[in-house]
């Protein structure tokens, strides 16, 4: 293995290790074909990653596995939100991932594009999970893919969320509470922000999974993760208790 992908599969490791209240299930899923989320149950888990105050004026994406995302709610203050059914850089088809993101402007401009694509590439059923990878990984080489031009950020607040934040080896996906907020930091390394050896040290914590394939110097898509604390994360977990409670009767890997 080389230095950058060890370095970016600790980092990983130490993001699942430092957040807490997180819940590992071992089992794979039976079948990789997506359902269609129930409209207003996605529309809300979309919106809860973002602060209260910019939910209305979001543009909201909802999911239609049989041909990719389209605008369900068009939006004026230049924020996106969306429930993200397919981690591209695990190359791997599954139906137990669900995590919902926000963008501003410059992420919905920039890295939203790349969710768009693999959704509609696993729609259409023409490519594996490797190959959509592969073609996302090219494009970001040839530059279609473009880093953010301008500092921004992405609201990850929603009370839940399943996804890879383990080591990308594992294929280990979990279900866990960690709002948080992510900073836009492309090319940048933990050693630049000082957290060294390896991201090990407190937070903040740079994750950039696109690294394991293009090294750390040339990861367009790094972020600095700066978590909601203790007391935040229990009042976002308790203010979304309905929801929360609506996303486990639809999948029962979403209880907390």
């Amino acid at each position: 293995m080389n230095k950058p992908a060890q370095k970016c599969r600790q980092t990983f490791f130490l993001f699942a290790l430092l957040f807490g209240a997180v819940q590992s299930f071992a089992q794979k899923p039976v079948d990789t074909k997506l359902d269609k989320m129930p409209a207003a149950l996605e529309t809300d888990y979309a919106l809860s990653a973002l602060p209260p105050q910019l939910r209305a004026g979001a543009t909201v994406y909802l999911l239609d596995p049989a041909k990719g995302y389209y605008i369900a709610r068009k939006g004026s203050n230049g924020f996106i939100t969306f429930v993200m059914r397919t981690a591209w850089e695990w190359a791997e088809f599954r139906n137990d991932v669900i995590t919902a993101i926000s963008y501003d402007a410059e992420g919905a401009r920039t890295i939203f594009p790349i969710y768009q694509d693999v959704a509609a590439m696993r729609a259409s059923g023409k490519f594996t999970a490797l190959q959509a990878r592969n073609i996302v990984i090219d494009r970001i080489k040839k530059g279609i893919y473009k880093a953010p031009a301008r500092p921004g950020l992405s609201y990850m607040l929603a009370p839940v969320m399943r996804t890879y934040p383990a080591k990308p080896d594992q294929h280990e996906v979990m279900t866990m509470v960690m709002p948080h907020l992510m900073f836009y930091a492309p090319y940048l390394t933990n050693a630049d922000i000082g957290n060294i050896p390896d991201g090990q040290a407190d937070f903040p914590v740079l994750v950039h999974p696109e690294a394991m394939f293009l090294g750390e110097r040339k990861a367009p898509y790094g972020y600095i993760i700066v978590p909601k604390g203790e007391k935040e994360r229990a009042k976002i977990v308790a203010d979304n208790k309905d929801l929360l409670k609506r996303l486990a009767d639809y999948k029962s890997f979403m209880k907390i």
